[in-house]
């Protein structure tokens, strides 16, 4: 499994902060995608992603369904940190945890204003089992 690095992995984590939260791309089952924005998403154990879905319907549903996913973050003003063209692609399957000491792991690192719009946690943590990381050029960029 490919890790993020230390640099992707906090501009990910900040970037509802920096005005530039991560692309969420999903597939229903009849085979529509579907591209969503999600403030939450953060590095999970180093190799996997994650974040809190509080919508019950579009993206969450086509999750359940287990197709695959890409998350997609870019922001120039953290080139330093990320690869070339400041962005970064991850692809993988991603599962809904709906309760439990996973769901609650995540939802205590989820960034404070994404837990403002669920005040009463109704949400669910998102895991992503990431299967590659890589730039624009779809160069691997994962350690």
């Amino acid at each position: 499994m490919p890790k993020f690095t230390d640099g992707v992995a906090d501009a990910i984590y900040n970037s509802l902060a920096d005005g530039t939260p991560c692309l969420v791309g999903t597939v229903s089952p009849e085979g529509y995608p579907q591209i969503s924005p999600k403030g939450s998403v953060m590095v999970h154990e180093g190799t996997k992603l994650a974040y809190w879905e509080r919508s019950h319907r579009g993206a969450r549903t086509n999750v359940e369904s287990g197709s695959k996913v890409m998350v997609y973050y870019r922001n120039p003003d953290r080139a330093v940190d990320t690869p070339q063209g400041a962005a970064v692609r991850a692809y993988g399957t991603a599962r809904v945890v709906a309760e439990g000491p996973e769901r609650d792991a995540i939802m205590a690192k989820v960034v404070q204003k994404e837990l403002d719009a669920d005040p009463g946690r109704k949400g669910a943590a998102v895991i992503i089992d990431v299967e590659r990381i890589e730039n624009l050029r779809g160069e691997n960029v994962g350690e």
